[in-house]
């Protein structure tokens, strides 16, 4: 099992090096010293391996995260307040199949770049109830040890015509946030592995880049055809692309929600188990944020929504493989989407 040390938030690890220059040395310290980092990943020299620029993307995701969710802020502060470590199973973000302007569709956008950092699909999953379907991308190198990504997309054609021009006219204006430094700096990474620090900060930079907003704020009379529509929808109009959440790994996540219920923390009512019981999932109901609506005059309004979230997930072995089961499933993911419903 990796551990937290010391070691990684020495200056001259690359780790160290990667995480401080996108986010700087205090956000890199913690990273660093809170998060179970694989001894795989240790490293001095001066090419940044695919696997520690994924390793650092996480870290940096997971920093940013802690900044926009103070309930995340929280737990993780109790964690290092008991002297322990996290180990960071996945992350999600969500993603829209239809129009965005100069964005490629749906998870397409971020296949473009999870791949030079190693990452493949490892599974499909089907959310036909969300109007959606999930992926599972797993990092080769490493793939019990550096998280996940769970990215989604929302079949924009599945929805009613009004919710499809509302999103339209919403999502038609993203930009697209990497250029030809970026790309450059990815296919060094794609060709060869490894780059060298200077491309692998600019490749860092580049996806880090690439978890926002990429469209202009929407308009409030299109959220609001959005909200009754498709509520996955309505929450990409308002935090686009940004970190949906963070996923910590934990042995009994059915003992740890009720030991969070009763230290205040407002849980998702139920733990979700997947169809082969070997994956535990829950979550910490979704904080509110203030996000800016454009009206009909023109003017700006900011308004109360829910933002993003903290969930926890117990994973057994696999008996045929001896294996970590690293799968997700349907049912639990379609049940966690709902903490950002009820916030």
């Amino acid at each position: 099992m990796p551990s937290a040390s010391s070691l990684f938030a020495n200056r001259d690890q690359m780790l160290y090096r990667l995480l401080s220059a996108v986010v700087g040395e205090q956000p890199a310290t913690l990273a660093l010293t809170t998060l179970a980092i694989d001894p795989a990943l240790a490293g001095t020299g001066d090419s940044a391996s695919r696997a520690q620029v994924a390793m650092a993307l996480n870290a940096a995701l997971f920093v940013d995260l802690l900044d926009r969710v103070p309930t995340a802020a929280r737990y993780v502060q109790s964690i290092r307040d008991a002297g322990e470590t996290i180990v960071f199973d996945h992350g999600a973000l969500r993603t829209i199949d239809g129009e965005t302007g100069e964005l490629p569709r749906g998870h397409t956008a971020f296949a473009r770049f999870l791949e030079p950092l190693g990452y493949e699909v490892g599974g499909l999953y089907p959310l036909p109830a969300l109007k959606m379907t999930g992926r599972a991308y797993v990092q080769r190198d490493l793939p019990e040890t550096i998280p996940q990504f769970f990215v989604s997309e929302l079949h924009v054609s599945e929805l009613p015509e009004a919710a499809q021009t509302a999103c339209a006219n919403v999502f038609g204006t993203s930009a697209d946030p990497l250029g030809t430094a970026e790309w450059q700096a990815l296919g060094a990474l794609s060709e060869h592995g490894e780059a060298s620090f200077d491309e692998a900060v600019t490749a860092l930079k580049g996806a880090l880049a690439a978890f926002g907003r990429q469209h202009e704020p929407p308009a409030l009379a299109d959220y609001e055809v959005l909200l009754p529509a498709t509520k996955e929808g309505a929450w990409i109009a308002t935090e686009g692309n940004a970190f949906n959440h963070a996923t910590t790994r934990v042995a009994n996540v059915i003992a740890l929600a009720e030991e969070l219920r009763e230290d205040g923390y407002p849980m998702k009512p139920s733990v979700e188990i997947s169809r082969n019981g070997r994956v535990r999932q829950t979550a910490i109901l979704a904080d509110k944020v203030v996000r800016p609506f454009r009206e009909a005059d023109g003017a700006e309004v900011p308004l109360p929504v829910p933002g993003s979230f903290y969930e926890f997930i117990t994973r057994d072995i696999d008996p045929e493989t001896g294996k970590l089961d690293l799968t997700f499933d349907s049912g639990n993911a379609t049940g966690i989407f709902a903490v950002t419903r009820n916030a």
